[in-house]
């Protein structure tokens, strides 16, 4: 038996492929910082949402115990921090900046400060961006 052999082309695909060779590499070199910048830039955004909503949160429900007929200004303290450490917000400071809500009469205003600072705060950033103290006031009238 005689074999008869056949001659085989190089394929086309295959002659272009020297030159494009580490085009991919080079490509996510390119692309994977900025990709990377835009997750850890979309998840500090959201911490810092999420903080700030948790401080809004802790005032309401602090004003809503400071506005209460006999209410007492550590209760009202209490109820804020216990919202700000379900949360695991750390270094937070609860202040009425017109005096104790208990000494407040009927009709009067009641104002609450609830901050806290960004960088205890933060999963990812807190050691690389500036430290900025997120504040919410808010004003109830007294019951």
């Amino acid at each position: 038996m005689h074999m008869k052999k056949i001659e085989t082309k190089p394929r086309r695909h295959d002659a272009g492929r020297a030159p494009r060779r580490g085009v991919a590499t080079v490509e996510l070199a390119v692309c994977l910082p900025v990709l990377a910048l835009l997750v850890f830039g979309s998840i500090e955004a959201a911490s810092f949402i999420f903080l700030k909503q948790s401080l809004q949160v802790a005032a309401y429900e602090g004003i809503r115990e400071a506005i209460r007929p006999g209410a007492i200004d550590s209760v009202a303290r209490d109820r804020s921090f216990a919202i700000l450490n379900s949360r695991f917000i750390r270094d937070a400071i609860v202040a009425f900046p017109l005096g104790t809500p208990a000494n407040a009469i009927r009709g009067q205003q009641v104002v609450i400060e609830v901050s806290a600072p960004t960088s205890t705060n933060s999963p990812l950033a807190g050691q690389w961006v500036a430290n900025r103290t997120l504040t919410t006031r808010l004003v109830m009238l007294k019951e």
